[in-house]
């Protein structure tokens, strides 16, 4: 028999137990990553994909996240894109590997075809319906805008990170998939207690809310009050949990996007 590759398109839950069951067998590390980061294939029966395989004992300390692991906060972050309904995060499970416990998340393909939606462009050349976020000058002097597509794709994604208080969307952690549909990736420095946003997603800044995000804050909060909430237990603390449920009701009170902080860094670095 024939395996199959599954694709990102298809049954969430045929993927979750391919991840979660599945024989590892690694293929690398990913160098540019500054905690353990593995590439592996994850088969199970004739169905087999590749995947992520990020491992707690790979994790570098930090110092502003005590509590948790960043594997856990990975999960937390898939389920809590699962239960917007817009599953912009990849099928992620916590599970034993080769070096222990870590989060196992689908491998994403772009297409060598994809247009990027998020990068440095010349500040003189931004593409129409972008936004400018960030000057910058390249190594000669010539100035470049980081900037991004204004697309409701990608502002389903700012809105994912503004509940989830995601320190760290740069625009190499937004995937174009095969399947066209948009997804974010690296998510282990999210779910602070205190706010953390850091993204290069700020050209909605302040402008209302799209009436789809504004129903899907509504699903969230009772959500977390129920299942939701019990299965983040497992990956956050009381008050992550807590900050996470004060967060959704924010953006619900206020029906906008939040604003750039001005105590600390808008961006993470790099950007890209």
């Amino acid at each position: 028999m024939t395996s199959s590759e599954l694709q990102p398109r298809q049954d969430g839950a045929e993927a979750l137990r391919l991840l979660a069951d599945g024989e590892l067998t690694l293929e690398g590390r990913l160098v540019d990553a500054s905690n353990a980061t593995l590439r592996a294939i994850v088969a199970l029966g004739d169905v087999t994909a590749h995947c992520v395989y990020k491992p707690v004992r790979g994790e570098r300390p930090l110092w502003d996240f005590p509590d948790g692991t960043l594997a856990g906060r990975e999960v937390a972050a898939y389920l809590v894109s699962r239960a917007t309904g817009w599953d912009l995060v990849p099928p992620t499970v916590l599970r034993d590997g080769p070096f222990g416990p870590g989060s196992c998340q689908l491998w994403i393909d772009e297409p060598d075809d994809a247009e990027p939606l998020v990068g440095f462009v010349p500040a003189r050349e931004i593409p129409p319906r972008w936004f400018p976020v960030a000057a910058a000058r390249d190594d000669d002097g010539a100035a470049y805008a980081l900037a991004h597509a204004d697309d409701p794709r990608l502002a389903r994604l700012a809105v994912l990170d503004a509940v989830i208080n995601n320190a760290d969307r740069k625009g190499g952690h937004v995937l174009v998939g095969p399947d066209d549909r948009i997804y974010g990736v690296d998510h282990g420095v999210s779910f602070h207690v205190e706010e953390k946003l850091r993204t290069v997603l700020w050209g909605w800044a302040g402008r209302e809310l799209p009436p789809d995000a504004v129903e899907m804050l509504d699903g969230l909060a009772g959500q977390l009050r129920g299942p939701l909430g019990e299965e983040l237990a497992e990956h956050l603390t009381i008050g992550e949990t807590a900050a996470l449920a004060a967060r959704v009701e924010r953006l619900r009170g206020t029906g906008r996007f939040p604003l750039p902080p001005e105590e600390w860094p808008a961006m993470p670095w790099p950007p890209m």
